[in-house]
């Protein structure tokens, strides 16, 4: 003890050790990484063994590939299919259109690096940019530019039903709720205490929303490790989704990273780190798998590894058709692959 203070060795250790947790707490704060581009920052200590988890019985893939498509971006970051069947793929400062298995010819030029896009009945394209939304004809003129989100968002998703947009910003880690002209309606999944709604956790940008055929607007809380149910008015209803190992749930920091809703209600979901794309149920209950590392990455769990201690996670993005086809954005090969269900007696 030093008696002139009456302050014991044990009370000095405590103080210093809060000194130090307040320093190492804000240099993590400093070094946020809200891209994803620097990866994890952690030693090889930390790096998830996923071999073992990636092997997955194969009685439980329920879909084969049938195609690909190379989008030719260095960094392509989302994909839509448009209610004409066309498929848009957004990257390299432009969006591009698949017609049949071939490119139209005609790119549409952005200013800037797009993150996100969707494609409305009457053609139109909403595309998020990384703080700010613009909508184009589907000749490729711009029609609008939306007032900027500031200096912190991060767009990752855009959905549009009818006259409501939803924006899903990564980076403040909220939904953004719009009219098509672009005004402020709402924001959507605040904490809020009161409401019983605990906030959307993101760790890394990859933060999905869609409206479902009930009229409900499903998010994605990956640190949570669910998808959530919303109304437009921001009320949550519920939700469904669990963090296991197993493959029925979803592992990882911060999974589903995305997903897209087929005509039946069911949902197709993408996990990076250990890659897999799911199929659950309307009420999120497990179904099958579509493709897991060994149809989706050359070299399978071992290439993943390679990637992990590089600090690529492999967020694939994922759109579907009318005919139930799946379209996979490989991120890392930037390819679209197509994912066709196996036929009975195959």
């Amino acid at each position: 003890m030093n008696r002139r203070t009456g302050i014991t060795n044990i009370e000095i250790l405590a103080g210093v050790l809060i000194v130090l947790a307040i320093i190492i707490g804000t240099v993590a704060v400093v070094r946020l990484d809200t891209t994803g581009e620097k990866g994890s920052g952690l030693g090889k200590e930390f790096i998830y063994d996923v071999k073992d988890l990636g092997k997955i019985d194969p009685n439980l893939i329920l879909y084969e590939e049938t195609g690909a498509i190379g989008t030719g971006f260095k960094v392509a970051r989302g994909i839509a299919v448009g209610f004409d069947g066309h498929v848009y793929v957004a990257g390299d400062k432009s969006i591009r259109v698949v017609f049949g298995s071939h490119w139209l010819p005609d790119d549409i030029k952005l200013a800037d690096m797009p993150r996100c896009l969707t494609v409305t009945g009457d053609g139109k394209i909403y595309v998020g940019m990384t703080e700010h939304v613009e909508v184009y004809d589907g000749r490729g003129k711009r029609l609008a530019t939306w007032q900027s989100l500031g200096d912190d968002a991060v767009l990752t998703s855009i959905a549009v039903s009818k006259g409501d947009v939803f924006v899903a910003d990564a980076g403040n880690r909220i939904v953004i709720h719009y009219d098509t002209a672009g005004n402020l309606i709402n924001r959507i999944g605040a904490k809020d205490k009161d409401k019983n709604i605990p906030g959307f956790v993101v760790p890394s940008p990859y933060f999905d929303l869609a409206v479902a055929r009930d009229g409900l607007l499903r998010v994605t809380n990956p640190g949570r490790h669910r998808i959530e149910a919303y109304t437009f008015d921001g009320d949550l209803e519920f939700w469904w989704g669990k963090f296991s190992s197993n493959v029925e749930g979803f592992c990882g920091c911060c999974n589903p990273v995305n997903f897209a809703i087929l005509d039946d209600e069911s949902f197709v979901t993408c996990e990076k780190g250990l890659i897999r794309v799911k199929i659950y149920d309307p009420d999120g209950a497990f179904v099958r798998v579509v493709a897991g590392p060994e149809q989706l990455v050359e070299g399978g769990t071992a290439r993943i590894d390679e990637w992990a201690s590089e600090g690529k996670a492999g967020g694939f993005d994922v759109a579907v058709d009318a005919a139930g086809r799946i379209f996979v954005l490989d991120t890392i090969k930037n390819v679209v692959r197509i994912f066709t269900k196996i036929k009975a007696g195959k």
